[in-house]
């Protein structure tokens, strides 16, 4: 079958019961339906929860904020480390007395962490007011799940993986004003030993560059002036498609939409960062000066262990290649502390990498165990608070580290957009083409537009003025 005409009929079925759902739910509700969408976990979340909004709105639903007083609620979840599952589990344990008040309220849960069957199960047995558990490849299907329910419909447990179809076009309700999410791709074939991601957002699969490019000029024409590109690794988009556009190719496709804008994107797998991708962002103006490129583990043996594809000295080398084709990028990271098998050595490989590459910021965990991950029947010997004096340490060396990098900012002049409202009155804040943020005097009527800052000063933050 064809799958773009697959995805069309799935998309004009759904549609066909949201408007089902429109005339149906004030039946049930009255007049105003509301909806409560509460994300957990990363980017490519809040994008997915974004898309619900969308539907959820073609359904009649007002979004709310909070749950009190919500005819439907869905928690969106991450599975990404225990601490996110437990605060998803205390969530969900207070919509028991909603149900009980109101038991014609719907409750929905969806991501990442219900796509584990032990995840899934334990819902079943033990929050029988729980009516949906969605995984990551039906949530397109959530109209059909909730005409279904309100005409009587028993417990949805939908986990199918099957089919691996990109359902464009679904109706979107982004967050922000000027700030966006564009996922780009799906899912990860990397398997790192340590992630549950391919196993709960299955294989890759990369969108059409022509859907990409015609929603991104939409962003553009709605005011969107700071796009990031998502997907579990950008760095990979387009491998093994017809179409023949990777991701240094569609960066430079983007990059000549006219229009005034910064295009970011997240995240980068060190593996697939190409020299090709590196001049791409180096020629392209609109592309940002920030690459995240996570290296987990300053150690090569513990890169082994966590099937990372690379080693110390071939990081260390695209650092270098970096930082000499783009001097002023920004460069972030992401750092595991206490993998299973680590040592103190090991441990000191990191803190000698944190010290050598200087990064801009860095995104530090203690590792979390992730049931059916090979990492998970590792021998892990080292105490948690052990792993918690390694954290500390490693805390400390970054922000050394960060107050060093202080000094390359001042007196600098960047392009920066004027996003947000400081918590000091008359100011506003805005990032550069980079990470940094940077808060100056400005009128409430420049919001959304950029301007030239002179960074001055740093006081808990940047300071700075435009010019």
């Amino acid at each position: 079958m064809n799958l773009s005409v697959n995805a069309n009929s799935i998309l004009d079925e759904q549609l066909g019961y949201a408007k089902r759902v429109l005339s149906l739910a004030p039946t049930v509700y009255g007049n105003n339906p509301k909806a409560c969408v509460i994300t957990f976990g990363c980017q490519q979340n809040v994008s997915d929860s974004e898309r619900l909004k969308g539907m959820l709105y073609e359904m009649g639903y007002t979004i709310v904020d909070e749950t009190e007083n919500a005819d439907f609620i869905i928690f969106n979840t991450c599975a990404v480390r225990e601490h996110a599952e437990d605060r998803v589990f205390g969530n969900i344990g207070t919509t028991k007395k909603i149900k009980k008040e109101r038991p014609n309220t719907i409750i929905a849960v969806c991501g990442c962490m219900v796509q584990q069957k032990h995840i899934a199960e334990k819902i079943r047995k033990s929050y029988p007011y729980v009516d949906f558990v969605l995984g990551t490849h039906v949530e397109h299907r959530l109209p059909e799940f909730i005409y279904k329910r309100l005409n009587g419909g028993g417990r949805v447990f939908e986990l199918s993986m099957e089919d691996n179809t990109i359902i464009e076009d679904l109706p979107t309700r982004r967050d922000g004003k000027f700030k966006g999410w564009l996922p780009i791709m799906y899912g990860c074939n990397n398997f790192c030993t340590y992630c549950i991601v391919p196993y709960v957002r299955g294989r890759e699969r990369s969108r059409e560059p022509e859907k990409i490019i015609a929603e991104f000029k939409q962003m553009i024409k709605d005011g969107y002036k700071d796009i990031t590109l998502l997907g579990q690794n950008v760095n990979s988009y387009g491998k093994g498609e017809a179409h023949g556009v990777n991701f240094a190719k569609l960066l430079r496709m983007l990059n000549d939409i006219e229009g005034e804008f910064v295009i970011r994107f997240m995240t980068s797998h060190p593996k697939d960062c190409t020299i090709e991708l590196l001049d791409t962002i180096k020629e392209c103006k609109k592309v940002s000066r920030h690459l995240h490129l996570p290296f987990q583990s300053g150690s090569s043996r513990i890169l082994a262990l966590m099937n990372r594809y690379y080693n110390r000295e071939k990081y260390l080398e695209l650092i270098k290649n970096a930082k000499e084709r783009i001097p002023d990028v920004d460069l972030t990271s992401d750092i595991i502390v206490g993998f299973p098998g680590e040592t103190y050595e090991d441990f000191k490989e990191t803190l000698s990498l944190v010290n050598e590459v200087k990064f801009a910021s860095l995104f530090t965990f203690i590792y979390s165990k992730r049931k059916g991950t090979p990492a998970a029947e590792m021998p892990d010997n080292i105490s948690r608070a052990e792993k918690g004096k390694w954290f500390s340490e490693l805390l400390l060396a970054q922000e050394k580290v960060a107050e060093n990098n202080i000094q390359k900012f001042l007196g600098k002049t960047y392009r920066v957009l004027c996003d947000s409202h400081s918590e000091k009155e008359g100011y506003m804040s805005g990032h550069t083409n980079g990470t940094a943020v940077v808060e100056f005097k400005a009128d409430a009527s420049m919001l959304g537009c950029f301007v030239n800052i002179k960074i001055e000063s740093y006081d808990n933050g940047f300071i700075g003025k435009i010019i």
